[in-house]
């Protein structure tokens, strides 16, 4: 019997609070004592699990959700939001007698990047046992997201994130992970890359944004250039980088650039082998470093919107693309997401984002040093 699922989106879960705060001068947030008047609250699922899972459901793949709730108020809102999209995507959630849901206020003023209040939840009790190894039989791609949220994981350099993986591989799932910058103050302190040694060798797809790499390989220029990252990076420091995560083990390597789009560079042919599943043309695939610029929008909010873009290429290897179209259409997905406000909504159906693309959508026009598109 065929699996349910083609995907399975595992991890960080989250309920995003989010008010209207386009009227909110940046700076005022930081004044104590102050009233600042904001417009309605939004509510909607946050993480990896809902952002990409939602947008792997709206492409059209079929896709199951695995995290963990509380048995709070909290914790029913994520899953009746996300009953209401399709029941079916609450199959793998479970609830957790006595624990406190996740949950993040999203504070957006206008002008200024997002900043998070975050409450882990029942995500710091997330471990190795959390995933059920069984139901992922059959399923083509196996993803988990944010690691850095999920601080059960990361004991004893990360043994808990690498049991995940060492797993699942055997199952004949190509595996993917995402990442999110750790709290500096939090699990920033891990040996991440000690972490990466020890999960990579297992995990065939690992497309982090630049800043989350940086704070985990690069610490010194992360906090030397934060803030202006995009600005200071070429397409030589990205393949070094690239190199030094596929040396680590991983398959297709790549960073999510934001305005700058999405760049990735991938392993040699015999590596492919552990993708077989996927039915992917080798030959193009194989030794591949591209850049795909981000494409022109009105950018509403940026919640959810890395996670999109991976949702993208993840539905693009489903559909057997060329390394080329799933950079565009990670890109293009990423781009409908940060016309809307919140995580998901901005996202479109697989046809009708495609005929963006086929309509000549413009790219942006910011140069990254060394490449041409």
């Amino acid at each position: 019997m065929a699996a349910p699922f083609d995907v399975v989106v595992s991890g960080h879960l989250c309920l995003d609070l989010i008010p209207q705060m386009g009227n909110v001068a940046p700076p005022s947030l930081a004044l104590p004592g102050r009233l600042l008047e904001v417009g309605a609250m939004q509510m909607a699922t946050g993480g990896p699990v809902s952002n990409a899972g939602l947008a792997l459901h709206r492409l059209g793949v079929r896709v199951g959700l695995m995290s963990r709730v509380g048995d709070d108020w909290l914790g029913q809102a994520t899953i009746d939001y996300l009953r209401q999209r399709d029941p079916a995507l609450c199959s793998l959630i479970t609830v957790q007698a006595g624990e406190p849901s996740s949950y993040s206020v999203v504070l957006a003023p206008g002008g200024a990047d997002r900043t998070f209040l975050h409450c882990t939840g029942t995500n710091s009790t997330f471990n190795a046992e959390s995933v059920d190894y069984d139901l992922l039989r059959g399923t083509k791609l196996f993803h988990l997201g944010y690691p850095p949220l999920l601080p059960g994981l990361l004991v004893n350099d990360g043994e808990g994130l690498s049991t995940i993986f060492r797993r699942v591989k055997p199952l004949g799932v190509v595996t993917s992970m995402d990442m999110v910058v750790p709290d500096p103050d939090g699990t920033g302190r891990a040996n991440w890359k000690t972490i990466l040694q020890k999960t990579l060798p297992y995990v065939d797809i690992f497309l982090p944004s630049i800043d989350e790499i940086l704070f985990m390989l690069r610490r010194d220029d992360w906090q030397h250039w934060q803030g202006d990252t995009l600005r200071h990076i070429s397409a030589a420091y990205l393949n070094d980088l690239a190199d030094e995560l596929l040396s680590m083990g991983a398959v297709v390597v790549g960073f999510k650039l934001a305005e700058y789009g999405l760049y990735i560079r991938t392993a040699p042919a015999e590596a492919f082998a552990r993708l077989a599943v996927l039915g992917l043309r080798v030959e193009e695939w194989a030794n591949v470093t591209l850049w795909q610029p981000a494409f022109l929008v009105e950018v509403r909010g940026t919640t959810g919107a890395g996670d999109s873009a991976y949702a993208g290429f993840l539905t693009a290897l489903l559909n057997q693309q060329s390394p080329a179209d799933a950079l565009r259409w990670a890109c293009a997905v990423g781009a409908c997401n940060v016309e809307a406000v919140d995580s998901n909504s901005g996202v479109q159906d697989l046809p009708t984002t495609l005929a963006r693309l086929s309509a000549g959508w413009a790219v942006r026009t910011e140069s990254l040093r060394g490449f041409r598109t």
